[in-house]
């Protein structure tokens, strides 16, 4: 009953919250859909934080859509235990960058008063909820070995047969305790994604490619007015 609850229901519930918020989001607060960006609050240490967080998560989660998408290739690809080793060091490496990027992000979030004052509740907690999902992604890499090869192999078949709506508990009630935690949260991540400023993922700033050049005039002495502040 638990392993139904956490793999059959929590996901189809993600998933609808998921689908149903992000559309009424869009439709109904267009404007919300932004990073809403405290970068011209403070840059130097926004950006070792967003910079490494943003490249290493986007890395790790291509190896996961791979896997997904193209299962036979990944352990195709791993079955020569040199590009085994490649894939794992590489993602295990990438995670770590994305940690180090998001752990970064919240000591600013802390530290620096002006983007404290604009961090809100739910950024809070989709922190929280990154730092697990990485956090337990790693310890998964480490201590759960192989993971592009048995994330083919029992993840992937688990995942479409969510898809299929024919779900399929047998493939992922096996799986370590570790495992375990780290797909939950990731479903948890998915259900709160619409409700926080991450959701500018969805509508990355394709426009920027065709729309007319913004050009930004001061009429102010910046230099003074940061001294003053």
């Amino acid at each position: 009953m638990n392993d139904f609850l956490l793999f059959v229901v929590l996901p189809y519930l993600a998933l609808g919250t998921f689908f149903l918020v992000t559309i009424q989001r869009y439709r109904q607060r267009t404007f919300s859909y932004s990073s809403l960006s405290s970068q011209f609050l403070e840059n130097k240490q926004h950006f070792w934080g967003s910079v490494p967080f943003h490249y290493g998560l986007l890395f790790v989660l291509g190896l996961h859509l791979a896997g997904l998408f193209i299962p036979n290739a990944i352990l195709s690809w791993n079955a020569e235990p040199a590009r085994l080793f490649i894939t794992e060091i590489t993602g295990l490496a990438m995670a770590v960058v994305a940690l180090v990027g998001v752990v970064n992000v919240i000591v600013r979030r802390f530290n620096f008063s002006k983007a404290r004052r604009v961090t809100t509740t739910s950024d809070w907690v989709i922190y929280l909820l990154l730092v697990v999902q990485i956090g337990s992604g790693i310890y998964v890499a480490i201590y759960q070995g192989w993971g592009s090869s048995w994330f083919a192999t029992n993840a992937v078949p688990w995942l479409w047969s969510l898809f299929s709506l024919q779900p399929d508990v047998s493939y992922i009630a096996s799986m370590p305790l570790s495992v375990k935690v780290h797909v939950v949260n990731a479903f948890l991540l998915i259900g709160f994604f619409p409700f926080t400023r991450l959701v500018h993922v969805l509508v990355v700033p394709n426009h920027y490619l065709w729309r007319r050049t913004q050009v930004v005039l001061w009429n102010r002495d910046r230099r003074r007015i940061r001294q003053a502040k």
